[in-house]
């Protein structure tokens, strides 16, 4: 089985992969702090909740936006695991162009993106990914990465109002509306108290940039195929009116794409 790591800003999410299929997946907080010997106990407990052990991992590829944790995640994939992790990083075959000034100033997890919306959809694509950062990124009709737009976070930009503006008081978005946790729209797009407000500033606001940037890419590029990612993609999809799709795992699929074409 392959263990395929994306270790972002804010969150780690780990994936198991038995072939082609994810068979089991965790989300856990970031920690730059957290030592391999750490990190291998998560992972041993993760693999024991899936009735599974390391031995019976045969592969791990990884991507890091965090310097820090792409040597801890190396090691552990060698000293517990016992295997040659791939590591997304330049030099590493993805099998699409980068078309960027700079491809080395690409973040892997924008490429592991690329990777798996064109061997999806083999088409001119937007991924629109909600984590730390918004990133809006484009593949061409030819199955280049052209690059993007990089917009603040939902949730730094929360940090930033709550922290500039002192009469303004946490809000979460998670239960907003009235259909449970991090699905339903706010009740409206006026809002009447100072928390509706924020969530709709908020949850509208950055639909809204999301499908102006979206329209803009398409004037340059033609109509595309439109998909979601990232943490909170679930919450920010139905909002938005130009996203086609929501993939969830879009990340760990193109980890496990590259990992295939870098051991074979």
């Amino acid at each position: 089985m392959l263990l395929a790591v994306d270790a972002g800003n804010t969150h780690t999410v780990v994936g198991l992969f038995d072939g082609d299929e994810l068979v089991d997946h965790w989300r856990i907080a970031t920690n730059a702090d957290r030592t391999s010997d750490e990190h291998a106990l998560l992972v041993s407990q993760f693999l024991a909740q899936h009735g599974s052990g390391f031995d019976e991992v045969t592969g791990v590829v990884v991507s890091s936006t965090v310097p820090r944790l792409t040597a801890v995640l190396r090691e552990l994939a060698q000293r517990y695991l016992r295997v040659a992790p791939v590591v997304l990083e330049p030099g590493t075959r993805s099998g699409i162009p980068i078309l960027y000034d700079n491809p080395r100033q690409v973040g892997p997890d924008r490429i592991a993106n690329a990777v798996a919306a064109w061997d999806s959809y083999r088409g001119p694509t937007i991924m629109v990914d909600f984590g730390t950062a918004t990133t809006v990124d484009a593949v061409s009709a030819k199955g280049e990465y052209l690059g993007g737009a990089i917009l603040p976070g939902i949730e730094i930009s929360l940090d930033a109002l709550f922290a500039r503006a002192a009469a303004l008081s946490w809000v979460d978005l998670a239960g907003v509306g009235t259909g449970g946790a991090g699905t339903a729209k706010p009740r409206r797009v006026i809002g009447k108290t100072t928390a509706e407000s924020v969530q709709s500033g908020v949850l509208y606001g950055f639909a809204a940039a999301v499908d102006g940037l979206v329209r803009r890419f398409e004037a340059e590029l033609g109509e595309c195929t439109v998909v979601s990612t990232g943490g909170l993609a679930e919450l920010m999809t139905p909002l938005s009116s130009t996203i086609q799709h929501h993939e969830p795992w879009l990340t760990l699929r193109g980890l496990r794409l590259i990992h295939a074409m870098n051991t074979t």
